[in-house]
């Protein structure tokens, strides 16, 4: 199939282009399109090399699938109209999420969603998707009475220039200079901000409200009981999460370790013995959400469990998933 990608130049952008190399899908056509200031770039792929261009009705006359990784104005602008002009589109903001005729696709949740598309198809958010993989197999065995989830997002989670300012001052602190803050409320190096968005009238902020929202959606629960706190961290890549689970059934966390284990998506790290449990330092650039610290909840007892997981959020929580809703377009064309 002929893909576009929007926002190539970006780092979710990038990573598409990686993750359409690496799942190896069969792509007759890759075009690029990004910004004004990257438009005649040269971008080597597996694909050859690509020259980035400007976004046009005549791009997405001839894609099947436009992958949009450039941010919410070029969804607006562009989503609809590449649409009406032919192309799939998988839309990584937060644009058409919570619309009731667009389908909120995690592949290996709700892949049969996917055949009620319009034309638009959107992808979650990347503290979403990363809490939903291990939650969905809790959910289908157990069933979700309540969930708890305080995340540590990374930088990378803001753009580059979000991680960028950290590398900056990082080198300041070295230098003893004066650091610049720009990207975040407060200085993020050798510090944590409990603010992701805005903040809404309940008292939590829209990125927390987001994992609310989306959870409900995607797993056809639109009452489940889910809070969450979101901070950000000075890691540069991979969100970690701590959630607490209260269950429907009685559950254990040898139960739910074995089928972490034979679930796709999911790669268990849970050896505390041997100080192995999910870290960000080795969830970066891992297709799997990693999944440890399983243990039964002290307050919830037999009808709850406490684990960390940790996902690098620009590929399971954006690009990878995005490429995966391709997989399952172009197999239902098959």
């Amino acid at each position: 199939m002929r893909f576009a990608i929007i926002g190539a130049t970006g780092i979710v952008g990038r990573e598409m282009i990686q993750c359409l190399e690496k799942k190896h899908l069969k792509v007759s056509a890759l075009r690029l399109a990004a910004s004004p200031r990257s438009v005649g770039k040269m971008i080597k792929t597996n694909f050859g090399k690509i020259k980035v261009e400007k976004i046009s009705e005549e791009l997405f006359k001839n894609s099947d699938i436009a992958l949009f990784a450039a941010g919410s104005e070029i969804s607006l602008e562009w989503a609809k109209k590449a649409a009406e002009l032919g192309s799939v589109v998988i839309d990584n903001s937060s644009c058409f999420r919570y619309d009731p005729q667009v389908p909120l696709i995690i592949p290996e949740i709700n892949p049969k969603e996917i055949s009620k598309h319009r034309g638009i198809i959107a992808n979650p958010n990347c503290t979403t998707a990363i809490a939903a993989i291990p939650l969905w197999e809790i959910e289908k065995k157990f069933g979700l009475k309540k969930v708890i989830i305080s995340t540590y997002q990374a930088v990378s989670g803001a753009g580059k220039e979000a991680m960028e300012e950290l590398e900056n001052q990082t080198h300041s602190y070295c230098q003893n200079k004066k650091f610049t803050i720009d990207k975040f409320q407060h200085q993020i190096l050798f510090n944590l901000i409990p603010h992701i968005d805005k903040f809404q009238e309940n008292g939590y902020t829209k990125e927390e409200m987001k994992v609310v929202w989306e959870t409900r959606k995607i797993f056809s629960r639109p009452n489940i009981d889910i809070s969450c706190t979101a901070v950000r961290v000075p890691v540069m890549r991979a969100h970690s999460e701590s959630i607490v689970v209260e269950t429907k059934k009685k559950i254990t966390p040898e139960k739910i370790r074995a089928i972490f284990k034979k679930t796709s998506g999911i790669k268990v790290v849970d050896d505390p013995k041997n100080n192995s449990y999910p870290m960000p330092l080795f969830a970066s650039s891992d297709f799997s959400v990693h999944v440890g610290r399983i243990r039964q909840s002290l307050i919830f007892g037999d009808f709850g469990l406490e684990f960390f997981v940790s996902g690098d959020q620009i590929l399971k929580g954006a690009a990878l998933n995005a490429v995966q809703i391709a997989e399952l377009l172009m197999k239902k064309k098959k």
